[in-house]
């Protein structure tokens, strides 16, 4: 955010003329998601209240620095915040959006959940002023959940999707804009059935397959689970989160999803086809068919975006053996800076049982020899 846009006192956001300031706001919910928004507003000197079901979950998130705790009912407030932000799951929106309006909890009102029709539906069946509701998303996240998990950079450059209707008040929109700048994210805007639609096929489906791969470990035999490398951790990275929310996510977003799914499982039954076909030489034409995909889940890959927000395609990995000793990372990315080096991004392949791992160095394909000559002199395995 740019200095301008701060104040001592909260920050302030301009929409089509309206400009609004946030200076207060009291937030719903406070797991992962809710405490992070909570712990970012603070950073900006915005006042915040928290409640939660809860109570333990609602004192852990003030403990850490994240607001004063208020009652459900909100009878603490001696006058309604700027913003609410109901940071529950999407069953619970539309009621938690109707309690507070009904309590006047505050001017302005936003939700994080990660399904909109549904929210959107039951708001409007509850009678709720729509109004004065911004219906949101923040797109992050991490496997661990609760307070303790959250962090105030956590939307840090991350999308932030806006859904404002024809009947949303600009004013609303400006507080809610100014929410998503004091969280640093990267405001979006897209109509509900957009929103749905793409986060069936970038979220949604996602977490299913992979639990859906993660579930085939369950049985496994423990020699098969030794020989465990990065391509299934990858793989199955994002199955260790909460499962009962996700149950609630995708049953809120069940057309879309159910739509991606299927597109996936037909690729994947058409895969194993191929594969019954080819074996066991190799032979035409499933190989042919099995080659399509591949290629074709390559060109996908490419087309998500970097930190730029664009492909890059054309960037380089460098591959360093590093020791597993405390401050080797650092020292690594000392010497990348001393060669005037940029990292565009990192990974560490980890060598069960030895104690080395390989860290991955993106670069501009310009860098890499700068880079390499560096490292080797420094004293590091390096290839390209």
């Amino acid at each position: 955010m740019r200095a301008a846009d701060l104040r001592a006192s909260g920050t302030t956001s301009r929409e089509g003329g309206q400009v609004s300031e946030l200076h207060s706001a009291v937030v719903m919910g406070t797991g992962l998601i809710g405490t992070s928004i909570a712990l970012a507003l603070r950073e900006r000197d915005v006042r915040v209240w928290l409640t939660d079901r809860d109570p333990a979950s609602a004192r852990l998130a003030a403990d850490i620095g994240a607001g004063a705790v208020v009652g459900e009912d909100f009878a603490d407030l001696t006058e309604p915040a700027d913003l609410a932000v109901l940071a529950v799951p999407p069953a619970a929106a539309g009621p938690a959006l109707a309690a507070a309006q009904a309590a006047g909890a505050a001017r302005w009102y936003t939700d994080v959940a990660s399904v909109k029709g549904s929210v959107l539906a039951h708001a409007r069946e509850l009678g709720c002023d729509l109004a004065s509701f911004v219906p949101g998303h923040p797109l992050s996240g991490r496997e661990r959940s609760g307070p303790a998990a959250a962090r105030a950079d956590l939307f840090l450059g991350r999308p932030w999707v806006l859904c404002p209707g024809p009947q949303t008040a600009p004013e609303a929109i400006a507080v809610v804009a100014a929410l998503v700048r004091c969280c640093r994210a990267q405001e979006v805007r897209l109509t509900v059935a957009e929103h749905d639609g793409y986060v069936a096929l970038v979220s949604h489906a996602p977490h299913v397959v992979a639990a859906a791969m993660a579930a085939r470990l369950a049985g496994a035999a423990e020699p098969a689970l030794m020989l465990s490398g990065q391509g299934i951790r990858d793989v199955t990275r994002i199955a260790a989160g909460d499962t009962r929310m996700w149950a609630q996510i995708l049953a809120a977003n069940a057309g879309p999803a159910a739509e991606v799914l299927a597109a996936v499982a037909a690729d994947l039954a058409a895969a194993a086809e191929a594969l019954r076909e080819a074996a066991p030489d190799g032979a035409e034409p499933g190989l042919k068919a099995l080659t399509g995909l591949l290629d074709e889940g390559s060109a996908g890959v490419a087309r998500i975006p970097g930190k730029h927000s664009k492909p890059r395609r054309d960037d380089m990995v460098v591959q360093v053996v590093i020791p597993d000793v405390p401050g080797e990372l650092a020292r690594l990315f000392a010497a990348a800076g001393d060669a005037g080096v940029n990292i565009e991004d990192v990974g560490i392949e980890h060598s069960p049982g030895l104690p080395v791992g390989v860290a991955e160095l993106v670069v501009r394909p310009e860098a890499v020899p700068r880079l390499t000559q560096a490292l080797a002199a420094a004293g590091w395995p390096v290839r390209r």
